[in-house]
C-alpha cells in the first residue's frame, strides 16, 4: 500500500526542498484517496495557493485514470490566480470527458481574468468548438496571440475545418503554415480523401519532398477507404523501395487492402513480416490479420491466428464469426458465439449478431436464425437494426417462406431500406414471383437511384417474363439518370501480382493462351454433360457480362489462367466483385472434378469451395 511521505508542519515558509518532495509525492499518487491525503498536507504546508503544486493536483484529478473532475473544479475554484498551466489542464480534462461547452466557457473566463493563453491552450479549445463560427473566432485568437505558425495549433485547426467540411479553410491554414510536420501533411491528406477529394490528396502526397511512415500510412489508408486497392499496392511497393519501416498502422491498412483484393500472397508476406519483426499485435492489427485470411479464402489460417491470440477482443470475435459466415459455416459460427459467451471479458454486440444471422442465412439455418433474431434483444438488450432484418428476410425468402419474410418487414419499427427490400426481391426472383417482385423492384430503385444493381435485377426479371418493353424502359431510365452498369471483374493472384479479368476482354498479355484454355476446359466438361445455361444468357440481357458470350465470363477466364499458371493439385483462388452466375457456378463444379482441383471463389455475397464436382454452398446462394 502506498504511504504518503509526510513532512513536518512548521510556521516557516515552505522551502524549495519541501516543494520538491510534495511534487514527487504527487507524481506517485495511485488513487484519489492518496491524492486527498497529499492535498491535506499541501494545505498544512501553506502551498495551497502555489499554481505549480496545485496544478499537479488538478492534473491528477482531471487527466489520470482515477480522475474526479468535480474535485478538480473545487481545487481550481480555490485558487486566487490560476495560471495558464492550470487552465490548460482543465481544458484537456473537459475535452477528454466530452464537456466541450464547459471548455469554451472556461476559456472565456480565462480571458476575462487577463490570463494569457499559450500554445498549449488552443488545441483543446479548438477541439471543443461545436460550430463553425465559434471555430473561426478561436482561429482569430490563435493569430492574435501570435501562434499562426505554431504547428500544434494549426494542425488542430485544420482537423476541425475538415470535420466541419470546410476544406477551403483547411487548405488555407495548410498553405500558410511554413513549418509543416508529419501531422500537418497527414491531416490534410486524410481530410481531402475523406471528403471525396481523393485525387487532390494523392497529388498533395506526391508533392512531399520527404515522406515518413505517417504520410505513407495516410495515403495507403486513403486508397483503402476509397476502394482503390490497386493504388494501395502501388504505394506499398514504393514505400518498401524507400526502405520505410512497416509499422502497425501501415500493416493494418495493407491487410485491409489484401482482404479487399484477395491478395493472399501479399497478406501472408505482411503477416510473416509482423511476426519476424515482432511488431506488436494490438487488437486492431489482430482483427485485420484474421479478416485478411478469411476474405482471401484461408479460413483455417484465420482460425489458427485466432486461437493463438492470448486475449481475444470483440473485433477478433466478430471477424472470425463473420469469416465463418462468409464460408457457409453456420453451425460452427454458432459454436463460436457460445465460446464467446463463456468468455467473461467480452460480450456479443450489434455486429456479432449481424454475422450470426448472416451465417444462418448462408447455411439455411431457418430455426436458428429466428431464434437468434429474438435472442439478441431478449438476452443482451440489443435492438435489431436494418442489417439484422435484412439477414432474416434473406434467410426466410431463400427457403420460400415469402409470407413470413413479408411479416418480418411489416413489423419493422422503421421503414425498410433498400438492402432489406433487396433481400425480399432476390427471394421473389428465386421463386419466380414476378408480380410481387415488380413492386418491390421499383421501390429499391427509388431508394437507391444510383445503384445499377437495382435496375439490372428488375430488368432481368422483366426479361424472364418476356416484358421487353419494360426492359427497354429500364435501359432508357438508366441512360437518362446516368447510371452505369458495374462491370463484372474477377481477379486471381500469381507471384504476388493481381491479374484482373473482364468478360470477353483480351487485354491480358497471355490472352491467347487463356482463351485456348477456356475452350479446352469447356470441351472437357461437355464430356461430363455440361450444357450452357441458356436461361442465364437469355434473361441477363442487361447484366454486366451479357454483351459477351456466356463461356467468356470473367470467372471462367480467371480459372483458366489459374489452371495455366499453377501446379497440378494446387488450389485456385478467384475473387469476383459481383454474384457468380449459375452457369459459372456449374462450370466451376465440373472443372474441380475433371481437373482434380479445389477452386475457392469469393463473390459479392459469400465463398464457394468447389471440390470433386460439388460446392460448399450446396447450391444455396
Amino acid at each position: 500500500m502506498y504511504a504518503v511521505n509526510l513532512l513536518p508542519v512548521t510556521n516557516a515558509p515552505p522551502t524549495s526542498a519541501t516543494k520538491v518532495t510534495v511534487l514527487r509525492n504527487l507524481e506517485f499518487c495511485s488513487s484519489m484517496a492518496v491524492l486527498k491525503q497529499n492535498h491535506a498536507q499541501i494545505v498544512k504546508l501553506g502551498l495551497s495557493f502555489d499554481n505549480d503544486v496545485m496544478g499537479r493536483v488538478v492534473k491528477f484529478c482531471a487527466l489520470s485514470v482515477h480522475r474526479d473532475l468535480s474535485y478538480a473544479l473545487k481545487v481550481f475554484d480555490s485558487l486566487p490566480h490560476p495560471d495558464a498551466f492550470v487552465h490548460n489542464t482543465l481544458f484537456r480534462g473537459y475535452v477528454e470527458s466530452g464537456m466541450y461547452e464547459e471548455c469554451v466557457v472556461l476559456y472565456l473566463h480565462m480571458l476575462e481574468n487577463f490570463v494569457f493563453p499559450n500554445n498549449f491552450s488552443f488545441p483543446p479549445v479548438i477541439r471543443a468548438c461545436g460550430y463553425l463560427e465559434e471555430a473561426k473566432q478561436v482561429h482569430a485568437h490563435v493569430i492574435k496571440f501570435g501562434f499562426s505558425q505554431d504547428s500544434f495549433c494549426q494542425n488542430n485547426l485544420m482537423h476541425l475545418y475538415v470535420i466541419f467540411g470546410c476544406l477551403h479553410d483547411a487548405r488555407k491554414v495548410f498553405n500558410q503554415l511554413t513549418n509543416r510536420n508529419d501531422v500537418s501533411w497527414t491531416t490534410i491528406i486524410c481530410g481531402l480523401s475523406q471528403r471525396g477529394y481523393f485525387d487532390d490528396a494523392i497529388y498533395l502526397f506526391e508533392s512531399m519532398s520527404k515522406k515518413g511512415s505517417a504520410a505513407w500510412n495516410a495515403v495507403i489508408s486513403a486508397c483503402v477507404k476509397n476502394g482503390r486497392f490497386h493504388q494501395a499496392f502501388t504505394f506499398f511497393d514504393e514505400m518498401k523501395k524507400e526502405n520505410v519501416a512497416l509499422d502497425t498502422f501501415v500493416a493494418t491498412s495493407m491487410l485491409t487492402a489484401c482482404a479487399g483484393f484477395g491478395a493472399l500472397e501479399q497478406g501472408e508476406w505482411i503477416h510473416e513480416h509482423i511476426k519476424s519483426n515482432r511488431i506488436k499485435m494490438d487488437t486492431k492489427l489482430a482483427a485485420s490479420v484474421i479478416n485478411m485470411y478469411c476474405k482471401c479464402g484461408r479460413l483455417e489460417k484465420a482460425l489458427q491466428v485466432f486461437d493463438k491470440l492470448p486475449s481475444k477482443s470483440i473485433s477478433s470475435w466478430n471477424c472470425i464469426i463473420g469469416g465463418l459466415a462468409m464460408h457457409g459455416k453456420g453451425k460452427v459460427a454458432i459454436e463460436f458465439l457460445k465460446r464467446m459467451e463463456s468468455d467473461t471479458r467480452v460480450k456479443p454486440d450489434y455486429v456479432t449478431f449481424v454475422n450470426i444471422l448472416a451465417a444462418c442465412a448462408h447455411s439455411g439455418l431457418v430455426e436458428e436464425g429466428k431464434h437468434y433474431f429474438s435472442y439478441m434483444t431478449r438476452v443482451y438488450g440489443i435492438k435489431q437494426g436494418n442489417e439484422h432484418y435484412g439477414c432474416l428476410v434473406d434467410l426466410l425468402g431463400r427457403f420460400g417462406l415469402l409470407e413470413d419474410a413479408n411479416q418480418v418487414i411489416a413489423k419493422m419499427p422503421n421503414k425498410p431500406d433498400a438492402a432489406v427490400l433487396g433481400a425480399l426481391l432476390g427471394a421473389y426472383k428465386i421463386h419466380g414471383n414476378i408480380d410481387m417482385a415488380e413492386e418491390i423492384g421499383w421501390q429499391t430503385i427509388e431508394l437507391e437511384p444510383s445503384n445499377s444493381g437495382r435496375y439490372v435485377l428488375l430488368a432481368n426479371l422483366y426479361a424472364k417474363a418476356g416484358k421487353w418493353n419494360e426492359v427497354a424502359h429500364i435501359r432508357k431510365l438508366m441512360n437518362d439518370r446516368g447510371v452505369k452498369k458495374v462491370p463484372g471483374l474477377s481477379s486471381i493472384e500469381f507471384n504476388g501480382k493481381i491479374n484482373n479479368f473482364i468478360a470477353g476482354e483480351r487485354t491480358h498479355p497471355e490472352a491467347e493462351h487463356i482463351y485456348q484454355k477456356v475452350e479446352e476446359m469447356l470441351s472437357r466438361i461437355r464430356d461430363r454433360g455440361y450444357c450452357p445455361d441458356s436461361n442465364e444468357l437469355l434473361h441477363d440481357i442487361i447484366d454486366e457480362e451479357t454483351e459477351n458470350p456466356l463461356h467468356y465470363h470473367s470467372e471462367k477466364l480467371a480459372v483458366a489462367y489459374g489452371l495455366l499458371k499453377t501446379e497440378a493439385g494446387e488450389t485456385i483462388r478467384v475473387m469476383k466483385n459481383l454474384r457468380v452466375c449459375r452457369d459459372c457456378h456449374e462450370v466451376c463444379k465440373l472443372i474441380s472434378d475433371v481437373y482434380e482441383r479445389e477452386i475457392v471463389l469469393r463473390d459479392r455475397n459469400r465463398f464457394h469451395h468447389f471440390n470433386k464436382g460439388a460446392c460448399s454452398c450446396k447450391d444455396f446462394w
